[in-house]
């Protein structure tokens, strides 16, 4: 096989209707659009969300919930993670940054339950679950909540 032997599949190269080319094509004055109206002019047909006078859906539908402009996003940290300090190490979040558990030292830290530790740490945060603050204490080690500045 060579290059001007190749061919596409057959049916998949569709040829496009010429429309607007007079009374003797099937296809001239309204081009296939029917009459006038809004659909038959050229750009943008109907505009999606109008409902012609009756008011619209989403208008119709109550108002509910809300979203902060600035969430907070917590660098989420599992205990199972902490395995890698020494006994009473304290970790802080520019510790577990340079461990490589959280992207920044600058952002939130909250600490999950996930899985167990058995050394005593001090465990500086933003944020505990119920099941980490837990955890953490009955290893003897302590939980110190940093202030968030957000």
């Amino acid at each position: 096989m060579f290059l001007h032997e190749l061919k596409p599949p057959k049916g998949s190269n569709k040829r496009k209707k010429p429309v607007g080319r007079g009374q003797g094509s099937g296809s001239g004055k309204t081009s296939g659009r029917g009459s006038k109206g809004q659909k038959s002019r050229s750009g943008r047909a109907v505009i999606h969300g109008l409902e012609g006078g009756q008011m619209p859906l989403i208008r119709r539908l109550p108002k509910f919930g809300f979203r902060r402009k600035n969430p907070v996003i917590y660098q989420i940290v599992n205990i199972e993670g902490l395995g890698k300090f020494k006994d009473n190490d304290i970790v802080t979040p520019v510790v577990l940054k340079e461990r490589g558990l959280v992207k920044s030292a600058y952002k939130v830290v909250k600490i999950l339950g996930v899985g167990d530790i058995k050394k005593p740490l001090t465990v500086q945060a933003h944020s505990f679950s119920k099941s980490a603050e837990e955890k953490i204490k009955k290893a003897g080690g302590k939980i110190e909540i940093i202030k968030k500045t957000i």
